[in-house]
């Protein structure tokens, strides 16, 4: 959530920065409430200077013995009214809240200017795409001649958009997020967590997903009429680790991994990479988060892309990053790095990872402070990333690693995992 003094202050200057991005909020609705808000705030200043001035008339009249029940009446009447600005500024409130909470951050300064996909900025690439001497497969076919990706079955025991799979390629799934929390775990400093999969409403506002995005989500109804929702990612949990707590500031940064099963409605996409594991309403994803200090999170954002690169590098996957432009970014990004993998059979580059810094823009929802060098509590910045997407990273495994015979190499970092497998066989 952005600090509303920003509206209050420089509305035009936020409204162009937001029309970068392709957001035109209902200012007039904004302007609207504001307006009334201070109105009723100098009414109720108005009526609490006159209450004070009659009870010290009212103190002072007693004191010489005079009846005093006329100014009496009239700071009881006073009251009645006061309780009913306080009730009318509490609506306005509710409503200056709901109409901020459906702002999208601002970008930074850094981030390039467009409107879609195709406005995004290459910052650089790593590994070539290999070289095939035989007509490449997509992951769909090479899992279907393994006998070891199965949408038909998925489909019979749930619908579309979900995946089962079996013997080694199971393994080498498995594989993959161990990998990644070891590596994430021994050499990046993050702390491995382990969280629920089910989270309530607040913990989805605190990190941005409410309540702009239910249709995004899968939610579980309760006794109690309340519901839980299953987390699209683990980001939602792992951040909320910090809400409504004030961490010492020399504890920051605060840095966790988390392996976690994601959920998504996918509501939108229809039509959308129908074919195979690309979307998917069910995927595991090793989640990185950080808290920082405000003037080091750029500094975190370059370290965490960096961290999830590692994992491409040791699987040796070709990749690129781009710095996505304003108007492709997430609600709540201020920067975003996407990070995308090298797929043979689409002969492309396709997105396995999104690294981003939200400033204090989830912070602010979430409550999540430090104590600064005054000892004062402070807003932290928060930055998440995929580092990597489990079930995408299997798919570019299988499609960089496959052989004529219709086999799958392992990749030499995954052979201490696969208990003595070199290659899945049909």
């Amino acid at each position: 959530m952005l600090d509303i003094q920003l509206l209050r202050n420089d509305l035009p200057g936020v409204s162009a920065r937001l029309a970068n991005r392709g957001a035109v909020p209902d200012f007039a609705e904004f302007e609207r409430l504001e307006a009334k808000r201070k109105s009723v705030q100098i009414l109720t200043q108005e009526l609490q200077a006159r209450r004070n001035q009659l009870s010290k008339q009212i103190g002072q009249m007693k004191g010489r013995g005079e009846d005093a029940s006329a100014l009496m009446a009239e700071v009881n009447a006073q009251a009645e009214k006061l309780k009913s600005l306080e009730q009318e500024l509490s609506v306005i409130q509710r409503g200056l809240d709901e109409f901020m909470l459906g702002i999208p951050n601002l970008p930074h300064a850094t981030v390039p200017a467009g409107k879609s996909a195709d406005d995004n900025v290459e910052k650089h690439r790593v590994g070539e795409p290999r070289k095939f001497e035989f007509a490449v497969k997509d992951h769909v076919d090479i899992g279907a001649g393994l006998k070891m990706l199965d949408f038909d079955t998925a489909v019979k025991i749930s619908s579309a958009r979900f995946t089962l799979m079996k013997g080694g390629l199971a393994r080498m799934h498995r594989a993959l997020a161990q990998f990644m929390l070891d590596l994430h775990s021994g050499q990046h400093g993050y702390t491995e967590v382990y969280v629920p999969y089910l989270v309530n409403a607040d913990s989805m506002r605190g990190t941005g997903q409410l309540p702009k995005f239910e249709a995004d989500l899968f939610s579980v109804p309760r006794g109690d009429d309340g519901k839980l929702y299953l987390i699209p990612t683990a980001e939602v949990p792992v951040t909320n680790i910090v809400r409504d707590v004030i961490v010492a500031g020399a504890d920051l940064p605060l840095k966790f991994v988390c392996h976690s099963p994601c959920f998504r409605s996918e509501a939108g996409s229809y039509g959308k990479d129908t074919r195979g594991m690309i979307r998917q309403h069910q995927f595991d994803k090793v989640e990185l988060v950080q808290i920082v200090h405000p003037s080091k999170s750029y500094d975190a954002l370059e370290e965490l892309t960096a961290n999830a690169e590692t994992v491409l590098k040791q699987l040796e996957l070709p990749y690129r990053v781009v710095t996505l432009c304003a108007g492709d970014m997430g609600f709540s990004a201020a920067k975003t790095y996407d990070i995308e993998v090298w797929l043979p059979g689409q002969s492309a580059y396709r997105e396995i990872s999104s690294c981003s810094n939200f400033e204090a823009f989830q912070a602010r929802r979430l409550q999540a402070r430090f104590r600064n060098e005054k000892g004062k509590p402070e807003l932290a910045h928060t930055l998440n990333g995929s580092a990597l997407a489990v079930g995408r990273t299997l798919v570019a495994v299988l499609e960089n690693y496959q052989n004529a015979d219709g086999s799958v190499s392992i990749p030499a970092v995954l052979l201490p995992y696969m208990g003595g497998l070199e290659r899945l066989q049909p």
